[in-house]
């Protein structure tokens, strides 16, 4: 499905994303060396043994960018200008190597671009949870999107 034009999104508009993912040992290795974050509860077993969760728990950037990812198809694909900006990020249920998860996104709101005629910015609710229904992340973006062109 193409991503919608600003003039589409309405405010509580809901998407139950079909797309899930299961997060792998080598996805949480991977993306933790090469972002350079060395904590050991993501990049070694044995130290993740020895911590509070008692196995390597998934980077929590890594959890942030399939929030947004894996909404794009829904949202955004190929009518999106910008991510002007994340707030209100929060990881309330940790999230472990072989979970899968799942997102939902809510329009929170949207607003005319006041320097850009043809552009809007659509305010949109990401979270993700986990196979058992755990809410794991959640963030508020803002999306600088297109406006449906003119017809010719």
């Amino acid at each position: 499905m193409a991503g919608l034009w600003f003039e589409e999104f309405e405010d509580g508009m809901v998407f139950d994303h079909e797309w899930t993912r299961t997060i792998s040992e080598t996805d949480n290795r991977w993306f933790s060396l090469l972002t350079m974050n060395t904590q050991p509860v993501h990049i070694d077993v044995h130290a993740a043994a020895k911590s509070v969760w008692g196995r390597p728990l998934v980077n929590s950037l890594f959890t942030l960018g399939c929030m947004v990812g894996m909404t794009v198809n829904d949202t955004t694909f190929g009518t999106t200008v910008a991510n002007l900006g994340m707030t209100d990020v929060r990881f309330p249920h940790p999230l472990f190597e072989g979970d899968t998860i799942r997102m939902r996104t809510t329009v929170l709101g949207k607003r005319e671009s006041k320097s850009r005629p043809n552009e809007g910015i659509v305010t949109l609710r990401h979270e993700c949870f986990n196979q058992d229904g755990k809410l794991c992340g959640i963030c508020d973006r803002a999306a600088l999107m297109m406006k449906r062109p003119a017809a010719s």
